[in-house]
C-alpha cells in the first residue's frame, strides 16, 4: 500500500516538475545528512529522493550519512575547500554560521519564482538571516510528555499538570525497587551525558515554565534574573536529588523510559516510535507536558550552497519544491510521526496512525505560539559555543553544589562576553 502511494507521489511530481532533459545528463547530486537511517524519517527522505530521480532522467542523487556527532564539522571542512554538498542538510541551530560565512545561497528569487507558499510555515522565520531567507524549515516540535500509567497509579498518584505536582509525583516514583540501595526506578529521565544543545533542551523544560529565557526578543542576555534563577533551582533539584538518571545519552534514557523504568518523560515525536518497541508500550500514555510553555523549537533545515552551478541550484531547488509539496508534507506526517512545517498537509492519515497526533500538533502549537526555540536570538552564531557553556556551568552547579544565584550570574557575564566575540 504505501510502495503504491509512493509511486503515485512520484508521478505526481514528476508531471508537476516536468523533465528538463538539457539540465538532467548524467549529473549527481550529493546529499549529505545524519538521518539518513533514522527509522521515518529516513524512509521519507528515501521518498523524497525516488520521486525526484524519477521526475528527473539522469540525474542521481549520491546520499551520504554522517553521524550527528561529527556533522557540523564535516560539512564546515567540505565548505571551506570548496566541495560542499549540493542538497544542503543542517541542524537549525548550525545553518547561521553558513550563512554568515556567504555559504547559503538565497533562496527569496527561487520562491517569487516557484510560487511556493510558506504562509504559516512553522519555524520558517528562523530561515531568515539578515534580510534573507537561506533555508526552508524542515521541522518544528513541541515537547508532549509521556507517562508510565502503571506506576503513578501503583503510587496513587494522578497525571501531573503543574511543576509542583510534578516534581511531588517524580520523588514519590523514584525508588529502589530490590533493596540493594541502588535506585532502579525513576520520576523522570534527561540527557546528562552529550551535547550541549540536548543538555540546554533539557534544561529548557524548567526554566521556560520558570518565566525565565535565555535572551529577549532583542537578543540581550537575560539569564541573570529572579525567573531563570528559579529555573535552575528546579533543574538542579530534579538532577541532584537523582529524580533522573545520571551519565546517560538521550537514547539510553529514552529506551530506560520505553522499558518502563521511569515515570514521566518529556521528549518530542520522535519519542513514539521508540514506546512502540518498548517493553512497557501497554503502560504508557500520554498529556500535554505539566508546564507552560512546552519545550519547542526548530530542528533542521534545507539549504543550497551559493557555490555550485546554476544549473545544480535548479535542480535542488526542484528536490526541495518536492519535499515541501502538499503530497509529500502529508506523507511527512505518516512515514515521520511528526507534524510537518506545513499548515496545508493532510494528516488525516497521520492520526489514524498515532492515537497522540493532536497531542503532538497542540505541543507544537502552543510551542511555536510562544516562540519557543533553543537558539536564542543574538547567539545564533555562538550557539555551540554558548551551549557547551551552559552545560558546563550547569554540571558545576550540581557537581560543587553551587547556588543557582550564583550560576546565573557567571552565564550572564560568560554569554555576555561571547556576544562581543
Amino acid at each position: 500500500m504505501m510502495r503504491r502511494k509512493l509511486a503515485l507521489l512520484a508521478a505526481a511530481a514528476a508531471m508537476a516538475l516536468g523533465t528538463n532533459a538539457a539540465l538532467a545528463q548524467t549529473k549527481v547530486l550529493k546529499f549529505v545528512s545524519w538521518q539518513k537511517d533514522e527509522r521515518g524519517v529516513g524512509d521519507w527522505w528515501a521518498s523524497v529522493i525516488k520521486a525526484f530521480e524519477e521526475s528527473h532522467p539522469g540525474v542521481k542523487i549520491e546520499w551520504t550519512k554522517v553521524e550527528r556527532g561529527a556533522y557540523a564539522d564535516t560539512m564546515t571542512t567540505l565548505f571551506a575547500g570548496g566541495t560542499p554538498p549540493d542538497i544542503v542538510h543542517l541542524a537549525s541551530f548550525e545553518f547561521q554560521k553558513f550563512a554568515d560565512t556567504g555559504w547559503l545561497q538565497p533562496l527569496d528569487p527561487y520562491i517569487k519564482d516557484s510560487k511556493l507558499d510558506l504562509k504559516g510555515w512553522a519555524g520558517q522565520d528562523t530561515c531568515v538571516w539578515k534580510g534573507e531567507t537561506v533555508c526552508t524549515m524542515m521541522l518544528y516540535f513541541g515537547y508532549f510528555m509521556a507517562y508510565n500509567d502503571d506506576i503513578l497509579k501503583k503510587e496513587g498518584l494522578s497525571v501531573p499538570k503543574t511543576y509542583a505536582e510534578f516534581l511531588a509525583a517524580a520523588r514519590k516514583t523514584t525508588k529502589d525497587l530490590n533493596g540493594d540501595g541502588i535506585v532502579d526506578q525513576f520520576g523522570t529521565g534527561h540527557e546528562t551525558r552529550g551535547g550541549g544543545g540536548q543538555y540546554l533542551s533539557e534544561m529548557m523544560n524548567y526554566t521556560l515554565d520558570a518565566g525565565g529565557r535565555w535572551t529577549d526578543e532583542n537578543g540581550k542576555v537575560t539569564i541573570n534574573t529572579p525567573q531563570m534563577i528559579e529555573g535552575l533551582t528546579r533543574w538542579k533539584t530534579v538532577v541532584k536529588d537523582s529524580l533522573t538518571p545520571r551519565d546517560m545519552s538521550a537514547g539510553e534514557v529514552r529506551q530506560l523510559f520505553a522499558d518502563g523504568r521511569i515515570a514521566m518523560k518529556f521528549d518530542g515525536p520522535w519519542l513514539w516510535p521508540i514506546i512502540q518497541k518498548g517493553k512497557a508500550k501497554d503502560q504508557i500514555k500520554t498529556a500535554m507536558v505539566p508546564f507552560n510553555p512546552p519545550v519547542g523549537g526548530s530542528s533542521n533545515v534545507l539549504a543550497i550552497p551559493a557555490d555550485i552551478s546554476n544549473d545544480n541550484k535548479k535542480l535542488v531547488w526542484d528536490f526541495i519544491k518536492i519535499a515541501t509539496s502538499d503530497p509529500f508534507q502529508t506523507t511527512y506526517a505518516t512515514l515521520g510521526a511528526s507534524p510537518p512545517p506545513s499548515p496545508r498537509a493532510d494528516i488525516t492519515a497521520a492520526k489514524k496512525e498515532n492515537p497522540n497526533f493532536d497531542l503532538l500538533v497542540e505541543a507544537t502549537k502552543a510551542a511555536s505560539n510562544a516562540k519557543v526555540d533553543r537558539i536564542p536570538k543574538g547567539l545564533e552564531i555562538q550557539f555551540n559555543e554558548f551551549s557547551k557553556m551552559i552545560m558546563e556551568e550547569a554540571q558545576r552547579m550540581i557537581i560543587q553544589d553551587l547556588e543557582p544565584k550564583a550560576v546565573a550570574a557567571t552565564m550572564q557575564q560568560k554569554a555576555e562576553a561571547l556576544q562581543q566575540q
